[in-house]
C-alpha cells in the first residue's frame, strides 16, 4: 500500500525569504535554487521522519479490505479521511458511506476502521481507494520547529556543497 500525493502543499515549511536570511544572502538572485533546495529538503525530512509536514492530499489504494477491518494508513499525522471508495469490476468507483468507517488520527500510524457491512470491491487489484489529508497543518508555523530546523540545515549544507558532498544518510545534526 503506497501513498501517492494528489495535491502538494500550498506552502513550504520554510519560505525562501526566511531561508535567504538564514543563508545570509543579500538579494534574491538565487531564489530559484533556494526554493528547489527547500522542496528537496522537505521531502528528505518527511522521508526520514515518516511525517507529512504541510497539509496535503494523498491517495492510497488497496486490493481489498483487511480481514480484521483495520487499515494502517501510511501517512501521518492524519488530518481527515476525505473519501473512501470501492471500485467495481467496470472500473467505476462508489463512495462508502461515512457511517461505515471511522478514522483514528491520534494513533501512530493512523488507523481506518471499516465496518464489515462496507461493500466489497469488484476488482482484485486497487479495489479500495482512500483519499486523505495529512500534515501538521496548512501554515509553516504549524510544523514543529525541530523539523523546520532540519530543513534549514539541509538547505544550508546543500547550498554550500553543490555537488561536492557524497550522497548518503542525513547528517547527524539534521
Amino acid at each position: 500500500m503506497t501513498a501517492i500525493p494528489i495535491d502538494g502543499p500550498a506552502v513550504e515549511p520554510v519560505g525562501a525569504p526566511e531561508m535567504r536570511d538564514y543563508l545570509r544572502l543579500d538579494d534574491g538572485a538565487e531564489d530559484g535554487l533556494v526554493a528547489a533546495l527547500i522542496r528537496a529538503a522537505r521531502r528528505a525530512v518527511e522521508a526520514a521522519s515518516g511525517r507529512v509536514l504541510i497539509d496535503s492530499r494523498w491517495r492510497i489504494a488497496r486490493d481489498g479490505w483487511p480481514a480484521d477491518g483495520v487499515i494502517l494508513l501510511p501517512v501521518s499525522p492524519l488530518i481527515a479521511v476525505e473519501r473512501l471508495r470501492v471500485v467495481g469490476s467496470d472500473g467505476e468507483g462508489t463512495d462508502v458511506p461515512a457511517g461505515l468507517y471511522a478514522a483514528y488520527a491520534a494513533s501512530d500510524p493512523p488507523r481506518l476502521i471499516v465496518d464489515p457491512r462496507a461493500p466489497e470491491p469488484g476488482r482484485a487489484w486497487s479495489g479500495v481507494v482512500i483519499e486523505v489529508r495529512a500534515g501538521f497543518g496548512a501554515s509553516p508555523e504549524s510544523v514543529p520547529e525541530p523539523l523546520r530546523q532540519a530543513i534549514r540545515l539541509l538547505v544550508a549544507r546543500w547550498f554550500e556543497n553543490r555537488g561536492d558532498a557524497t550522497p548518503g544518510p542525513l547528517p547527524p545534526d539534521v
